[in-house]
């Protein structure tokens, strides 16, 4: 990762406070759960969204819908859904007034990069933010 890239991962990490996780999971075995325990350990408030799973507590929080069921603001939507509902997701980051979209490593989108582009979002794809977290500000 270059230096550059690694100074805009950072100043996006340090300027989030709260986190919503697309596809968030109760299973403890699950990446998504895992990076939520990870983020809630350093301090993020972190809200899981997941329509199948709404109503559910995920380590401490109510899980909802989508993101327009949120009652609080998120600067940062963490993506661990597959690639083609990204574009959809990120019109709700956009309406949602999110800073950042952040897809998980192993997704990208074309259609999810431009969009965030064109609202001025950051767009990070293809990375795990526990692993750049830890890299870079563990």
């Amino acid at each position: 990762m270059e230096v550059s890239e690694q100074q805009r991962l950072k100043t996006i990490l340090a300027n989030t406070r709260n986190i919503a996780v697309v596809g968030a999971s109760n299973r403890p075995e699950r990446a998504s759960y895992q990076v939520m325990e990870y983020l809630k350990q350093q301090g993020y408030r972190v809200f899981p969204v997941n329509p199948q799973l709404a109503g559910a507590m995920i380590l401490g929080e109510t899980c909802v819908a989508g993101l327009e069921d949120l009652d609080h603001p998120v600067q940062l939507v963490n993506v661990f859904r597959r690639g083609e509902y990204a574009a959809d997701i990120a019109s709700e980051a956009i309406e949602h007034q999110a800073q950042c979209l952040w897809l998980q490593e192993g997704i990208s989108c074309a259609a999810a990069a431009e969009a965030a582009v064109e609202a001025e979002l950051e767009y990070v794809e293809n990375r795990c933010i526990k692993v750049v977290h830890r890299e870079l500000l563990g």
